[in-house]
């Protein structure tokens, strides 16, 4: 194969002069169609909530309510699927290996048919290994993709951030990125070859040697589109004592040409010495008083505000993103040296996993305790964004508060926010004053969050179940039923049909 690089290479001239030739193509693009769900979360603002009508009542694994079709994904996928021309997305991991190459614990990126969930082509690249915290063994790739047109903007279990055809190989192996087989081969094996069923990739930036971050567990970074830019968080977290930030001077927050994959600018806040965990959080987009502004959670539990680069902007160099707001929903949690908080249950730093969603000059935000460590109390936050600067104390609408740590994020329909908690409530808020309304004990730790739709809410439990109620003020369930294996992912709707992922298969769920 030609044209080698070694991964986390600078890009050089000819591959500049390749990948500006391809640029050319960019508007040769994929079929859209009007019901898809390109991204987690609808549109720039993360909100759960989807269009989508005629989706059903009550799902099951087999019978009457069963689905369309289901394929097998692994053992332990964490992935939430997006769906766009014609293609389903899915994130998982290797335990049932669709590939005789790739043999062992490889994260998977897979590109399914819509239509009956066939394999169209995969991208797999092998675990990190050296430290379990850096890519945790089995849980591969978590993020969920970005879809554009005929482009896909995703996260691997190596922390590189890519960009591949949705095409796959159908159109060539046409670059400009040509070193596929050496990304899917293990480090310090020969290269694999490259087959008609495996991802083309188009450039990729790596996060650890071209952002410097140190990562913690696995990728969870659902990349963010705004004109020719690309928005994620950067993954950077503790090592393997949970108590060390081995890079506290690397960025949180990244932004990338999405043309290029160049990195352009990046957060200057130095949120690394305050980081408790890691970095979980994906920013959002919103518009207050005319500035496009875009939202971003820190690893220190902190929400930031920074003004959008501009579609017509040309930043060379590298620039640092300007801060024009922030609320901290936890003030009188440390700051500094949190490391000592870790078996804290009372005092501890709060810490953010969801994304935060803006709707309405509003922002919704989920945050407390940590899944493993720190104090336990967590909530359900809403904020005045119109607040300007330092927003901690003039911008705080409500608070209403959640039983356990919460990985949720809020979805907010027709007045309604509707929020999970790690304990495996599910509850029902009125978005106005944030009084609760009704909420449900659902009887297992819920790791996903909670999809509004036709007059509906979904929502997954690791107990494998999914519930169904109605997007109302009052309590009403529909059905509950279970798909066999743990849920850790959220429901999409998305051209008339629902789709499930469990730790092992992925359903969808429409009329036949």
């Amino acid at each position: 194969m030609s044209g080698r690089r070694r991964k986390g290479d600078g890009l050089n001239l000819r591959f500049l002069r390749r990948l500006c030739a391809a640029a050319c193509l960019f508007p040769v693009c994929a079929a859209v169609h009007a019901g898809d769900q390109p991204q987690w979360g609808a549109a720039h603002s993360r909100n759960m909530v989807s269009a989508e009508t005629g989706l059903p009542d009550a799902v099951a694994a087999e019978g009457e309510a069963g689905p369309l079709w289901s394929v097998g994904l692994g053992d332990n996928s964490y992935g939430t699927p997006v769906v766009a021309g014609g293609r389903v997305y899915i994130g998982a991991n290797n335990l049932n290996p669709v590939d005789a190459r790739l043999q062992g614990d490889y994260g998977l990126l897979y590109c399914l048919s819509e239509k009956d969930g066939a394999l169209l082509w995969k991208l797999g690249t092998p675990r990190i290994g050296g430290d379990d915290y850096l890519d945790w063994p089995g849980i591969a790739v978590c993020s969920p993709p970005t879809v554009e047109g005929d482009r896909v903007y995703a996260v691997t279990n190596r922390y590189q951030i890519v960009c591949l055809d949705a095409r796959g190989q159908e159109n060539g192996n046409d670059g400009p990125y040509l070193d596929e087989g050496v990304l899917m081969a293990r480090d310090g094996e020969p290269p694999l070859e490259v087959t008609a069923s495996d991802a083309d990739v188009l450039w990729i930036f790596d996060l650890k040697t071209q952002a410097g971050i140190y990562p913690h567990d696995g990728a969870h970074a659902s990349p963010l589109l705004d004109g020719p830019w690309l928005y994620a968080n950067s993954c950077n977290g503790v090592d393997n004592t949970h108590k060390v930030i081995r890079n506290p001077d690397a960025p949180s927050l990244v932004v990338l040409d999405k043309r290029t994959g160049r990195l352009v600018a990046r957060d200057g806040e130095r949120i690394g010495p305050r980081v408790f965990h890691s970095t979980w959080s994906s920013p959002a987009l919103g518009a207050v008083d005319g500035v496009q502004t875009v939202f971003f959670c820190g690893g220190d539990g902190v929400c930031y505000g920074f003004r959008a680069l501009g579609h017509d902007e040309a930043p060379e160099p590298e620039r640092v993103l300007e801060r024009i707001w922030r609320f901290d929903p936890d003030p009188a949690a440390p700051k500094e040296n949190v490391a000592e908080y870790l078996k804290d249950n009372q005092a501890g730093p709060s810490t953010i996993h969801s994304m935060p969603v803006w709707l309405d000059g509003r922002l919704y935000i989920t945050g407390g305790g940590d899944t493993w460590w720190g104090k336990r109390e967590a909530w359900l936050k809403c904020v005045d964004t119109s607040k300007p600067g330092d927003a901690t104390e003039s911008g705080l609408l409500w608070t209403a508060p959640l039983k356990k740590f919460s990985m949720s994020t809020p979805c907010v329909a027709d007045g309604l926010v509707f929020v999970t908690d790690g304990g495996g409530e599910l509850s029902c808020v009125d978005a106005a004053t944030g009084a609760l309304l009704w909420a449900e004990d659902l009887g297992g730790e819920i790791w996903g969050s909670v999809l509004a739709a036709d007059g509906k809410v979904y929502v997954g439990t690791r107990r494998g179940e999914v519930a169904v109620f109605a997007a109302a003020r009052e309590k009403q369930l529909l059905s509950r039923a279970t798909l066999g294996a743990a849920i850790s992912s959220t429901p999409v709707a998305a051209n008339g049909a629902l789709f499930v992922a469990t730790q092992e298969r992925i359903f969808a769920f429409g009329k036949r």
